[in-house]
């Protein structure tokens, strides 16, 4: 898998880069987001843990995958700005077994 980055922003406002870029897989597999996580980490030299990745989508019968990430500056200001499902997703935050359901 290649990973070719389309378009890279900075949003000062919430002290971030965002990027959207496309996966290149011919004959493999859709890429995990663990795997694009990697990748685009390696690529703009940042530790994954500081990438977040937001939506990948695949067309039917392409050879490729779009997507858009967001890279923060510290853990801290992903784990403030960012969801909980896209931080459970990215693997950021644990899932927390719902105890009190049948209560």
């Amino acid at each position: 898998m290649k990973i070719e980055i389309e378009s890279r922003e900075e949003n000062k406002l919430l002290n971030r880069i965002e990027v959207r870029y496309r996966a290149i897989h011919a004959k493999e597999k859709t890429p995990s987001r663990e795997e694009a996580r990697n990748q685009i980490a390696a690529n703009l030299q940042v530790p994954k843990e500081l990438v977040i990745i937001d939506y990948q989508k695949s067309k039917f019968g392409k050879n490729y995958t779009e997507g858009y990430a967001k890279i923060y500056k510290t853990k801290e200001e992903a784990m403030a700005l960012e969801p909980d499902f896209l931080l459970i997703r990215n693997g950021l935050k644990s899932k927390e077994g719902d105890q009190n359901a049948k209560a």
